[in-house]
């Protein structure tokens, strides 16, 4: 029995808007607090209070919508050092795990089996100063290292970060996103294309089926 605790915002089974598992049914596993401040951020509501749980309660909860992929979110997961716990008994419950990280904490210890997916922050996030630009060292094949730009400014910065790092040789996936409101996806569509860029363009489905409601 697992008598570690972790606090949480909320649990819940929806379609994954982003990723390589875009649109598939998911339970997401919300962690409460992020060191962070992205302008753009949209999970505010995560920063502050949620409920203490034990782990072996939220492994119950997570079976009982019977999934094939677990997303384990935030806020920033990683802020919980009992977040390493918790991916690896998914892991261990035969879950697909994903682990959305905001990539300012060391992803060094993160089980092998879960797909990380690193969001490196650019200069219009405001927040560029805490990427741990060491994590890189430990990306492989099973991750996913995205981007959300918010101006033609953070699409350059972060084209040169993909060339600089060979993130396209190091990860499964490079993401690119608009920021919502913020930087038309035609235009960011349209660059990817003239630059012949190895990433993958991509939405957030879950605000456009949703409108970004809690839950979803």
């Amino acid at each position: 029995m697992n008598t570690n605790t972790l606090r949480i915002t909320e649990i819940f089974y929806s379609l994954q808007g982003e990723s390589r598992t875009l649109g598939l049914p998911t339970v997401f596993v919300r962690l409460t607090g992020c060191p962070l401040r992205c302008v753009y951020c949209d999970t505010e509501y995560a920063f502050h209070g949620g409920e203490r749980r034990l782990i072996d309660d939220i492994l119950s909860e997570v079976a009982s919508y019977k999934p094939r992929y677990v997303c384990v979110t935030g806020g920033e997961p990683l802020a919980q050092p009992e977040c390493h716990t918790l991916l690896a008994a998914l892991c261990d419950a035969g879950y697909q795990v994903s682990l959305e990280t905001s990539g300012a904490l060391s992803v060094a210890k993160v089980d092998a089996r879960v797909s990380k997916v690193v969001d490196l922050k650019t200069p219009a996030s405001g927040e560029m100063h805490r990427n741990l630009m060491d994590n890189i060292a430990f990306i492989t094949s099973n991750d996913q290292v995205k981007f959300v730009l918010c101006d033609r400014e953070d699409y350059d910065w972060a084209r040169f970060q993909v060339d600089t790092h060979s993130l396209a040789d190091k990860a499964g996936e490079v993401l690119f996103s608009p920021s919502f409101g913020q930087l038309n996806a035609t235009d960011l569509a349209n660059w990817i294309v003239d630059d012949n860029l190895p990433v993958r363009f991509q939405m957030q489905l879950h605000k456009i089926l949703w409108n970004d409601a809690a839950g979803h």
